[in-house]
Parts: structure tokens; C-alpha cells; sequence
């Protein structure tokens, strides 16, 4: 924060998520709330990071080998890096290029959508990948029936005409912290937010486009599928969510200050 001291923002959710996580793989943590959050605290302060990016997990031993877990142990780490802009400090001033991807997002009833799981990011490798080596800095997939889901990591929202639309979970796309985040500042600020199925056109219509994530934070799209985005930089509305989030992470706004979860 701006006075010296390090927090963890919505460091209760965070943890809330992760436990949540292991409940929909019936996986039965050793650890509590509590524990968790402690740890992630101790391993920022052992660190000595006033910026990181935080990663708690939890996976199942090795004891036996197939497809059951039960008899296994369950285990957990938290592990720590130091954090820049994750789509680069240009992207968060000046947008970024993203490409829609020929891979398709899970299918909800092929995997368990609501947990973040690691099981869950090969597609998303695989998406990653193949439009970054053909010079773009992020990708898009689909859902199953054709409608935007989100980028390889990361939500997505679109502004038209004054209001803020984001493609609802039932396509399959992470319940994402910092969406959450994001659509509880537009409310605070009177900005309608529609949570609903979105077509690729309508993206290429709209007039600000964003993406949200504990890595990407608030990063503008300037370009979409090889077309330019309202003034094919970061949006007046973009840009003012964008510096709530920044100011709220950074303590400058008491109203959010609940979001804090300090160190020390």
C-alpha cells in the first residue's frame, strides 16, 4: 500500500475458492481457513515481496497409483512471486491484441468449471500458445454453443452505450475474484452491469472492451480478431474501473478497505 505496508487483497475469498475447489473433488484438506490464510501471510513476510502474486495448492499424494484418490494423502503449498504487469505495463496503458482461439472452452458437464483447478489450463495452454506465436498477446475461447466464455486466464466485459456486459458463468467461465470485483465497483458507481451470453460480433461492436485476473488485474483491448475497439485504446469507463482497482489494492480508497488483509 501507499504507507509502507503489504497486504493481501480479498485474501478471504481467495482461500474461500480454494477450499471450495477440494469440496467439488471430494478432496478432504487437513487444513482450515484459518491456516491457510496464515500461510499465505508467513510466505509474503518470509519472502520479504511488497508486490507478489500469490499461489496456494492443494494435490493428492502419491501413495497409490489410479483413478481414486481415497487412501492418498492430501497436501498443500503456498508459493510466492514477485509481480509486475502480467500483459506487460503498455497493455494496461494503452490495451492489448487479443485473438479468438480454435479451441473451445470445457464443456461445463466435462469438468468441473467452478473450480480452479490445474486440470482444468491445458486448454488454455494450448489457446495461449497458438495466438501468441502468430504475434497476439492473448487469447479468446469460446464456449461449446459458440458464445464468448473468456481469454486463457482471464474474464471478459464489454461496454455499450454506458453499460457494462460480461458473459454469465453458465458457458463455463471462472468465477472469477477480481470479476466479482470489478462488477461490485460498477454497481457502487451506477453503471448498470448485464451478466448474459455474448456473441463474437458484439465484441467487434462494442465500444471498450476489457479483461479481468488476479495476473491481469484491469487490462485493456484495443484490437479483437484483427479489429480496432472503440478509439483502439483504453476506454473511459475501462479507465475509471481500472484506477478504482488500482487505488483499492493500493489502500488508497477506504470504502474497500475490508478488501485488505494485511501482513504484518
Amino acid at each position: 500500500t501507499d504507507d509502507g505496508r503489504t497486504a493481501i487483497f480479498r485474501l478471504d475469498d481467495h482461500t474461500d475458492r480454494l477450499l471450495g475447489s477440494a469440496k467439488i473433488f471430494q478432496l478432504d484438506v487437513p487444513y482450515d481457513k484459518e491456516t491457510f490464510n496464515q500461510a499465505q501471510k508467513d510466505v509474503i513476510k518470509q519472502n520479504g515481496f511488497d508486490s507478489a502474486y500469490l499461489r496456494p495448492l492443494i494435490w493428492i499424494g502419491a501413495e497409490k497409483l489410479g483413478l481414486s484418490s481415497r487412501g492418498n494423502s492430501i497436501n498443500a503449498m503456498v508459493a510466492a512471486w514477485k509481480w509486475g504487469a502480467y500483459l506487460g505495463e503498455e497493455g494496461i496503458q494503452k490495451g492489448i491484441r487479443v485473438k479468438t482461439s480454435s479451441y473451445t472452452h470445457h464443456m461445463t458437464n466435462v469438468t468441473m468449471c467452478k473450480a480452479k483447478a490445474a486440470s482444468n489450463y491445458p486448454v488454455s495452454i494450448m489457446a495461449n500458445q497458438e495466438v501468441t506465436r502468430s504475434g497476439y498477446d492473448e487469447a479468446i475461447l469460446m464456449d461449446p454453443q459458440g458464445y464468448v466464455c473468456q481469454g486463457s486466464g482471464e474474464n471478459l466485459f464489454l461496454v455499450k452505450n454506458g453499460e457494462l456486459h460480461t458473459p454469465d458463468l453458465g458457458g463455463g467461465a471462472l468465477d472469477g475474484i477480481t470479476r466479482r470485483t470489478i462488477i461490485q465497483f460498477a454497481e457502487d458507481l451506477g453503471i448498470k452491469v448485464v451478466e448474459r451470453r455474448i456473441t463474437r460480433d458484439e465484441f467487434y461492436l462494442a465500444d471498450e472492451i476489457f479483461m479481468t485476473g488476479t495476473a491481469a488485474e484491469v487490462t485493456p483491448i484495443r484490437e479483437y480478431d484483427d479489429r480496432v475497439i472503440g478509439n483502439g485504446g483504453r476506454g473511459e469507463i475501462t479507465e475509471k474501473l481500472q484506477s478504482l482497482y488500482f487505488d483499492v489494492i493500493h489502500g488508497r480508497n477506504e470504502q474497500y478497505m475490508h478488501w485488505l488483509s494485511f501482513v504484518d
